[in-house]
């Protein structure tokens, strides 16, 4: 007998299916170019001593830029800085506040909350750069924070160099709180009021509300909100170059400024991708974290 063709019912299924995909063709074929491709380019140039001059081809190194990073004090330095940053930034200030802010706007009148999300929301939309350099004029020596700190015959000192961790983790609260501002908001409205209800009638105050109602209800814009904002702090730039350039000395050089240092100013391409390499897989890592919580069942 001769060899049969496949059933038209299965080849229309396959057809359909095709028809299906083809209109997500220009994008998958756009990711690959413009997303995959370059990142896979990079991971290679990470194993290599590739420079910016002076190197008429580069070399294969192996994990040679990876165990130099960690020899590095200068990268251990970049690595705490980061973390603080990140904890002081994102974990703390902006989660905490965004949540703190949506909880009293719940309860403010529509001018109040008009005025406080108009502010809130303008220092999140302002570019990086121009947000650097007003927070640039508020910690600096003769700035506006020492001004009010005179005013009230406070101890003023220069915020830019004995605490510039702090001065930019700070800054990145003023600018990102907006995001966690409005996530919570919208959890806190899918809350039901009559749980809320029922509790203040049982007796339930303000803070056992919040720890026994609230957290658990928006555990999961909580998680979402953690991972997002860790991921955007992470890779933060503008604000602190603008604002202290890493230093003084590198007291403020997070991963991505110790990255654009080594890779850019000292012209080795391959060990600053290697750091770039680190970062991604340090994200990656919060990413999962964040991830399993979610997962979590309450």
């Amino acid at each position: 007998m001769g060899k049969t063709s496949p059933p038209p019912v299965r080849r229309g299924g396959l057809l359909r299916s095709l028809a299906r995909a083809l209109p997500l063709a220009p994008a998958v074929v756009l990711l690959l170019l413009f997303l995959a491709g370059p990142i896979a380019y990079c991971a290679y140039i990470a194993f290599t001593d590739l420079q910016l001059t002076g190197q008429a081809q580069s070399s294969f190194v192996g994990l040679e830029n990876f165990r130099a990073a960690f020899r590095d004090d200068a990268f251990r330095n970049a690595v705490w800085l980061t973390l603080v940053f990140t904890v002081v930034s994102s974990l703390l200030g902006q989660n905490t506040l965004g949540l703190a802010l949506a909880s009293l706007m719940q309860r403010a009148s529509k001018p109040v909350r008009t005025v406080v999300g108009g502010i809130v929301i303008t220092a999140w939309v302002l570019p990086e750069v121009v947000a650097g350099f007003l927070l640039y004029a508020f910690f600096r020596r003769e700035g506006t924070l020492n001004a009010i700190l005179e005013w009230l015959h406070l101890p003023t000192q220069n915020w830019m160099f004995t605490l510039p961790i702090l001065a930019v983790s700070f800054a990145n609260v003023w600018r990102g709180t907006a995001f966690s501002m409005l996530v919570y908001s919208a959890a806190l409205n899918e809350i039901p009021k009559e749980i809320t209800e029922a509790a203040e009638v049982d007796g339930a105050g303000g803070w056992r509300r919040l720890w026994h109602i609230t957290l658990p209800m928006i555990r999961r814009s909580i998680g979402t909100n953690l991972m997002l904002n860790t991921l955007q702090t992470l890779s933060v730039f503008g604000l602190i170059w603008v604002m202290t350039r890493g230093g003084p000395g590198n007291r403020s050089q997070t991963l991505p400024l110790f990255m654009y240092e080594q890779a850019f100013q000292k012209s080795m391409i391959g060990y600053g991708t290697a750091v770039a390499l680190l970062l991604l897989v340090v994200g990656s890592l919060f990413s999962l974290v964040y991830m399993r919580l979610l997962r979590t069942e309450v």
